[in-house]
């Protein structure tokens, strides 16, 4: 398993295969990386095997981020659901004091 790409966020959010918005998905996808490897405090790229739950975790992140543009939401009420990016990349925190 590897990390997703711009093929696996078009399926994720269920967007047309032949869009042709490859760089802006892939933008999304190394944003959403970033962020979990910055969390998780090792290279995911040196994860073997690749965990599934850091998968799903990137391509919810990537979704999230490709559906909301901005950093605020107004007139929303929203909640964050159980098993989302935090709980499915925790188990693979490296700890450090």
């Amino acid at each position: 398993m590897t990390l997703p790409n711009a093929a696996d966020l078009r399926r994720q959010l269920n967007l047309d295969p032949d869009q042709e918005d490859n760089a802006f998905l892939s933008a999304k996808l190394a944003a959403a990386a970033g962020w979990i490897e910055a969390y998780v405090g090792e290279p995911l790229a040196g994860l073997d095997p690749f965990p599934a739950a850091i998968r799903e975790a990137i391509l919810q992140l990537a979704a999230h981020l490709y559906e909301n543009r901005e950093a605020v939401l107004v007139g929303m009420s929203a909640s964050e659901l159980p098993f989302g990016v935090v709980d499915l990349i925790r188990p693979y925190r490296v700890w450090s004091f």
